[in-house]
């Protein structure tokens, strides 16, 4: 495997924000790249604390530690080992999806699980137990982690396994049990990098959620909702559902090199976007383009990688076209029984103009023992908005109180604006995971903003 290398920088005052860019903080932020440095700086790290940051894809506070210490750990990112004959791979916190993807889809293996971006860590996906498009049949990225290497706040670093109370506290615990160093990881064994994909444009909520029932015929699945329709068009969707295509099934011309693998940048976002470009009306627009250019029913298109699964990396910095304001994302999960949860959310959204530009709905399969961890069996939906409008934050809340109801729970990674109570009603296994963590961190050397706003 290549050899990454990178001029490091001294601890120097950033500051930093998620990817929503609605509350920004100073830190005092070191490039760490040895298992020793990284012990240094937790030994001494302070009143305020230390936090391990990635790539800084989470969208509120949860890799932010205002006042305090932060490892960046993007400098970690070799590959140590690869099992070509198990797909298992050892890798350090700092290696990227996308670096996983480019060095180890040539050979006949995929991530076992990816997010809507490829921009995101090993560590990050460890701590923020991360799911995919294919939650309903493989579960979180944790369901994949063999085992996990963790230097706590006593200086200790800790192999941990499955069997370890410990590695499920870590897996979802959003960073806050210690320093994750490296990780063995079971990736998927494919034999081309083509996604055949079916598409199904759905007229509202209650015949996408029919044709999500039956996802488990499929591997990867995920739906487009229009969050601005109303009435009788309430959750119109773009449902795309797919698999990885075999060797045969591919057009003779493209057999040679089944596995070949590219995807860049096409585009970069302004720096600057002035606020109010997403409204209700350029976001309607745009909806009912993206709805009407779809296929009414379309089967066995071939996409790669990229367009399938990571549509968004090919815009850099697209977070910054919601203005200078940055934005919200509110990702809620709730039992399978629950839809009418889901319709409440897409009917506030409506009926209130909030103009969401992406709006995604997915269906969840089995969950883990992680104390924190966000996925598990039920309709999670996603929804972005610009940030900056308090009646946004009391729609939201009042979501929150039903979605509490329903047994249904937000996703810690996404949250910018969660109430304490809300946390601790949503996450019911809370005390637990802190004894857990107590008896590895009795001093709270591990902290963050989110874990300050939550009073985790």
């Amino acid at each position: 495997m290549p050899t990454h290398q990178q001029t490091v920088r001294g601890p120097r005052h950033v500051e930093l924000s998620g990817w929503g860019r609605t509350a920004p903080s100073v830190a005092e932020v070191d490039e760490v790249t040895t298992d020793a440095r990284i012990a240094e700086r937790v030994r001494d790290a302070g009143p305020r604390g230390v936090l391990a940051r990635g790539l800084g894809r989470s969208y509120g506070d949860a890799a932010q530690n205002g006042g305090g210490v932060v490892l960046d750990m993007t400098g970690r990112r070799a590959v140590v080992s690869v099992d070509q004959a198990t797909g298992v791979v050892e890798a350090q916190a700092g290696v990227s999806i996308d670096q996983l993807i480019r060095e180890l889809l040539p050979h006949g293996w995929f991530v076992p699980v990816t997010p809507g971006t490829r921009q995101v860590t090993v560590g990050g996906a460890i701590a923020s137990d991360v799911h995919g498009k294919n939650h309903h049949t493989h579960g979180s990225f944790g369901h994949h982690v063999e085992a996990l290497t963790l230097l706590t706040a006593d200086g200790v670093i800790r192999r941990l396994g499955p069997d370890d109370p410990l590695f499920w506290a870590t897996v979802g615990g959003m960073g806050l049990t210690g320093v994750i160093l490296r990780a063995a990881i079971r990736m998927t064994r494919v034999e081309t990098s083509t996604v055949l994909v079916d598409t199904w444009r759905c007229p509202d909520l209650d015949s996408v959620l029919a044709e999500m029932a039956d996802d488990d015929r499929y591997d990867y699945s995920v739906a487009w909702i229009d969050s601005l329709a109303r009435g009788a068009s309430l959750g119109r969707s773009v449902l795309t559902r797919g698999r990885f295509a075999t060797v045969d099934e591919l057009p003779a011309a493209r057999r040679s090199r089944p596995l070949s693998f590219s995807a860049s940048t096409r585009v970069t976002a302004p720096p600057i976007v002035p606020g109010g470009l997403l409204n209700r009306w350029s976001v309607a627009a745009f909806n009912e383009v993206w709805y009407r250019k779809a296929p009414k029913r379309r089967e066995g298109e071939a996409q790669s990688v990229g367009t399938f699964f990571h549509p968004l990396d090919g815009v850099a910095e697209w977070n910054r076209i919601y203005g200078p304001r940055g934005l919200l994302q509110y990702q809620v999960l709730v039992p399978l029984d629950a839809s009418d949860i889901i319709r409440e959310v897409a009917e506030t959204f409506s009926s209130n103009g909030l103009s969401s530009f992406l709006s995604v709905l997915k269906k969840m399969g089995p969950g883990n023992p992680g104390h924190l961890s966000f996925p598990r069996p039920g309709w999670t939906l996603a929804l972005d908005v610009p940030a900056g409008d308090p009646a946004v934050g009391r729609l939201l809340d009042r979501l929150d109180e039903s979605v509490i109801a329903a047994g249904g729970r937000s996703y810690f990674a996404k949250d910018a604006r969660m109430r304490p109570e809300t946390a601790h009603a949503m996450y019911p296994r809370l005390a637990e995971w802190n004894g857990v963590r107590g008896d590895v961190d009795p001093d709270g050397v591990f902290m963050s903003d989110l874990a300050r706003r939550l009073q985790l």
